[in-house]
């Protein structure tokens, strides 16, 4: 169905393809430092917040306050990164972000810190990564070269997970030693981000705009490219609905108390199996690239995150459990790397921000509503029948897609 082989920069070991990637390094750093500091910070105040109010619903608050300002200025942060310089766009988020987190820290080492303070400062920091986030995403294809590029996403999107895994275990026990020093090691972080943002640039973008044509300049283009692109509409929808009826994180609390006997320890174990899977396969794809039958692996990977799903939700062993999680985790990976190369290599360069932006949405409110599709269905048909119904429901999506969106099916190779 696919091959996977090496062409002239897969050839290279990882650490030499690195090494000639300097810009790729700096992305790379940048993601990687923004990803970690956040899921650091989301343990730590989610446990500050409820230890302070006791209330489950301060913690929805939490989720809406980083959430609201992807919706609200989805246009605004699109449009932005498609007419002004991507690097000042990353440098002032990344700025507002350590200003936010400094501000944390100070409150924090002072007693000062309040639950209020803590919404308003996520809400900037929030709406700070809605602008840097379609702005990095639309610079990536701009850094390497189009035979490059689909190893580059595997790249940085194994870093990303690696990040997602250690972050809240740092965060954790640093919170647990010393309050304010974990957010001024959070603040520190920043600083090798900022100072790796003038790296980026390449000079690429101006030059592929103008081979791409004249595109729509207006807000809502990004909007009418994904709608008058059937792949990309199509790319971008399977996403959707796939987490959304397949996402099962809300349920794992229940499988480890009630299903497998695990306590909080397996509770742990679980969170961080889909993890594990997708940074394996991820370091897979950095070394052998796809490179042709994109389209059909993808559906093929989805399917096999619903069939992993499955397999979950009638487990009783929590070994199998772990294996399912992580082969849900392996298979998203594979997904998740062709869908970020097809979407931006079927993207006019000025228009990358903001088809990013609107993509970036999506991820967001998949996963949100997801987990409340979960809990909800759950509490309605129980636990198990709820987790089947997702694995099931995502294999509908993926032969309904097939044959709604055959652009799918033709989508061959991953380069620019």
């Amino acid at each position: 169905m696919t091959a996977m082989a090496s062409n002239s920069s897969a050839k290279l070991p990882l650490l030499h393809f690195l090494q000639r990637q300097s810009a790729l390094r700096s992305f790379i750093l940048i993601r990687a430092i923004e990803e970690l500091s956040s899921q650091m910070l989301n343990v730590v105040i989610a446990w500050y917040v409820y230890s302070a109010t006791h209330d489950p619903m301060s913690l929805a608050y939490l989720g809406l306050a980083r959430f609201l300002p992807n919706i609200g200025m989805v246009l605004a942060a699109g449009q932005v990164a498609d007419h002004f310089d991507r690097r000042r766009i990353i440098g002032v988020s990344l700025f507002l972000e350590t200003l936010c987190m400094a501000t944390l820290g100070a409150l924090s080492a002072t007693a000062a810190l309040s639950v209020g303070r803590v919404y308003v400062l996520l809400f900037v920091m929030a709406a700070a990564q809605a602008f840097s986030s379609p702005a990095l995403s639309a610079m990536l294809p701009d850094l390497v070269t189009g035979e490059e590029f689909p190893r580059a996403v595997a790249v940085a999107s194994s870093a990303f997970q690696i990040c997602t895994l250690v972050g809240p275990a740092v965060g954790g026990l640093i919170y647990a030693l010393s309050v304010p020093g974990m957010f001024a090691l959070s603040t520190a972080l920043y600083l090798p981000a900022l100072m790796q943002v003038r790296r980026l640039a390449t000079g690429r973008h101006e030059a592929r705009a103008q081979e791409n044509g004249p595109a729509d300049e207006s807000p809502l283009g990004g909007i009418r490219d994904i709608r008058t692109n059937r792949l990309l509409l199509g790319v971008i929808s399977l996403d959707l609905f796939a987490v959304l009826l397949g996402g099962i994180t809300a349920l794992l609390p229940i499988y480890a108390k009630d299903i497998l006997s695990a306590g909080p320890a397996g509770l742990g174990c679980l969170r961080c199996a889909p993890g594990i899977g997708a940074a394996a396969i991820g370091l897979v794809l950095t070394h052998r690239t796809i490179r042709s039958g994109a389209g059909k692996l993808m559906l093929a990977c989805v399917a096999g995150f619903g069939f992993a799903t499955l397999v979950f939700a009638v487990s009783t062993n929590l070994w199998l459990s772990l294996l399912a999680l992580m082969g849900a985790g392996g298979f998203d990976m594979v997904s998740m790397v062709i869908r970020q190369t097809l979407l931006q290599v079927s993207t006019p360069g000025a228009m990358r921000g903001r088809v990013s932006a609107v993509q970036w949405v999506f991820i967001g409110a998949s996963s949100e509503l997801g987990e409340f599709e979960s809990g909800a269905t759950a509490a309605l048909f129980g636990t198990v029948p709820a987790a089947l119904l997702g694995g099931l429901g995502t294999l509908a999506v993926v032969a309904l897609w097939s044959k709604i969106f055959p652009e799918l099916l033709r989508a061959d190779k991953l380069v620019t």
